[in-house]
């Protein structure tokens, strides 16, 4: 079953568990039954076609195979990755493979990370960090198309999927934009369907671990922090903050760091939120470096930090959220002018 096709199936058995109030449960029962039966016999027939002329070392259960066949099947003959290796992580809302590369990659291995289909993510959540971003399309360009902004904007099933899409694809332009500016990001090789290929972190027998599952000693933890700060310099250069940045966003691997994980980027210039969600970026790291003996007040550092761009941190209100009649929310204006 092609992605499309999955996430048809998966929007119709929402709808059919919301219901109207005339069709009884047992109706509803019976025809997630059915479908659940077409889906899985689907699934079965698109992972044995594609496998056909891509196979690989890992052994995925099933519906995991179909689902990895369907999202690296066009990596795969762009010669990206040549073989999936083992899954490294497994998250709610991606799953990292280890992968062999392909002729197009001079590294030994790469990472594939994959996207779960849209329909088993919850874009609710994703709504504080999108204030102030243009959608993009697969190719990572701004949207313009009326259609896509009209679908989008409707929240139909159309829109949610190009929302899901563009989610996808800020994490991989960001990622390109800091790799060229010089942080400490894996260099992303290519992007499809709901698939990012970068460098993989760590070596043929062990993924680098997270940051937070390290102790550093005295010294290193000192170099280290400076290099995150530097980093989080970097990101606000280029207008943008990480969003969801602690030390389980860092990467650790031969005394060396990579900040991983934007696709909830924050755009500083555009959001409501950006100061907050800075600051909280700022506290989180302080937290972790803190434990390992570095003096760090985050409140000051973030401010620091942020006025050195030229932002103020003052909790700041964009305009269109203020209403011009309403006394106090003019004198805020005012104030914030």
């Amino acid at each position: 079953m092609s992605k499309n096709q999955l996430l048809e199936y998966l929007e119709e058995l929402d709808e059919s568990s919301a219901g109207n109030s005339h069709v009884s449960q047992k109706r509803v029962s019976q025809k997630r039954e059915s479908k659940k039966q077409e889906m899985d016999a689907r699934l079965f027939i698109r992972a044995q076609e594609i496998s056909q002329k891509f196979q690989f070392t890992y052994k995925a259960a099933r519906f995991e195979e179909a689902w990895l066949l369907d999202s690296l099947v066009e990596i795969a003959d762009h010669q990206w990755i040549s073989d999936v290796l083992r899954k490294v992580k497994a998250g709610k809302e991606a799953s990292v493979y280890l992968c062999k590369s392909g002729d197009e990659v001079d590294l030994p291995y790469v990472a594939a990370k994959i996207y779960r289909p849209r329909a088993l993510r919850n874009l609710k959540n994703d709504a504080e960090y999108r204030v102030g971003r243009v959608d993009l399309g697969p190719d990572g360009a701004a949207l313009w198309k009326e259609a896509d902004v009209h679908a989008i904007a409707k929240r139909t099933s159309y829109g949610e999927e190009v929302r899901h899409s563009s989610w996808i694809a800020y994490e991989f332009k960001t990622l390109e934009l800091l790799y060229a500016a010089g942080a400490d990001v894996p260099k992303p090789y290519a992007m499809e369907k709901n698939a990012i290929v970068m460098d993989f972190v760590g070596d043929a027998a062990t993924a680098a671990p997270a940051l937070n599952a390290i102790s550093l000693d005295l010294d290193e933890a000192k170099i280290l922090f400076d290099r995150v700060i530097r980093n989080i310099e970097i990101m606000l250069a280029n207008n943008c903050i990480h969003g969801d940045l602690s030390a389980y966003n860092i990467l650790y691997w031969d005394g060396g760091i990579k900040l991983i994980d934007f696709p909830q980027v924050v755009l500083p210039d555009g959001n409501p939120s950006a100061w907050n969600i800075f600051q909280r970026d700022v506290t989180r790291v302080c937290d972790y470096f803190s434990a390992q003996g570095i003096r760090c007040g985050a409140r000051k550092l973030a401010s620091d930090l942020w006025t050195a761009r030229g932002y103020s941190a003052a909790k700041q209100i964009h305009p269109k959220y203020l209403d011009p009649e309403n006394p106090e929310d003019r004198r805020l204006w005012e104030q914030q002018g």
